[in-house]
């Protein structure tokens, strides 16, 4: 049974996100093709993502040193390791995001913040750190209100690209994106845009019979 987990990176409803309305198809279709497959939603926005800030910290090294974590220590550094759990028991990991200022919403980067852990999803050796998370694979659904991905504005894109090389870095190197451009130029073409994205996806998914290969 391959184990998908749902990442939805926008703290708008579905109904109201081409990215997580994307995101969806994908699971759709895919569900569609692998009814056995596991989904589990995980909404940054919803759920509890903690930030890597002082307690987090504090707690990190007090664990190192083997003494006591305060509540809020505790909880934090707790969650911040059933979230790197999660990923690393998932087989596929999907992404739901949009693309906001050149990157992705804060809590998606807060996200990779938790589930980049030296010694369990990377480590560094002799030759330069090596990715411990392999044999996974990833789809990236972005939604952009512009057009990034040719032409003088690719050097200002840093969220697929940035997803794709972070993934990389912790051993996931096969990575599906599936790009819906253009939303804010033509409003009135919304839903053309989404419903090619949603094509792509889908022919994705039949295309990469994704269940056979990891």
């Amino acid at each position: 049974m391959t184990k998908v987990l749902f990442v939805k990176g926008n703290p708008k409803s579905t109904e109201q996100s081409y990215s997580l309305r994307l995101g969806q198809s994908f699971i759709d279709a895919y569900t569609a093709e692998h009814p056995s497959a596991q989904i589990t939603e995980l909404d940054l926005y919803e759920d509890h993502i903690p930030l890597i800030d002082a307690e987090v910290m504090t707690g990190w090294g007090k664990l190192a040193q083997q003494t006591e974590l305060s509540h809020h220590e505790a909880t934090k550094v707790q969650r911040l390791g059933e979230l790197v759990d999660q990923f690393l028991a998932s087989d596929l990991i999907v992404f739901a995001v949009p693309m906001w200022n050149f990157g992705y919403p804060p809590m998606v980067k807060a996200y990779m913040d938790a589930i980049a852990v030296a010694g369990k999803t990377f480590q560094y050796t002799a030759t330069g750190p090596v990715g411990l998370a392999v044999g996974k694979k990833a789809v990236i659904a972005e939604a952009r209100g512009g057009f990034w991905s040719s032409g003088p504005a690719v050097g200002m894109e840093h969220s697929q690209s940035h997803l794709r090389a972070f993934l990389g870095f912790l051993g996931v190197t096969d990575v599906e994106v599936l790009l819906a451009e253009g939303f804010a130029f033509d409003p009135s073409k919304g839903e053309e845009i989404l419903a090619e994205a949603v094509a792509r996806a889908q022919q994705a998914v039949k295309a990469q019979p994704v269940a056979a290969t990891i």
